[in-house]
């Protein structure tokens, strides 16, 4: 059960990131996995081949990248002074 925790939880990123749209996960007798957008099963995008674990969520944080962090120049500075000592 980890390994389709671990995809799932690549899904509810992936989600989060994207002001919730309609993406599942579809998990095969293989134990393969796949990206759908969609909630009607009848019009659901298949957004790739079914996939092992580890290419899956790849495949998933790779979909729609993260929004850079706000850093102030503070932040920044700070960062650069713990680089280099």
């Amino acid at each position: 059960m980890a390994r389709s925790t671990k995809a799932s939880n690549a899904v509810l990123r992936l989600q989060q990131r994207s002001a919730n749209a309609p993406y599942s996960m579809v998990t095969t007798a293989s134990s393969h996995f796949y990206l759908v957008l969609g909630h009607d099963p009848d019009t659901q995008e298949k957004l790739c081949e079914p996939l092992e674990i580890d290419d899956f969520v790849r495949f998933v944080n790779n979909v729609k990248k993260e929004a850079p962090r706000k850093a102030s120049k503070l932040d920044i500075a700070f960062e650069a002074k713990l680089k280099r000592n």
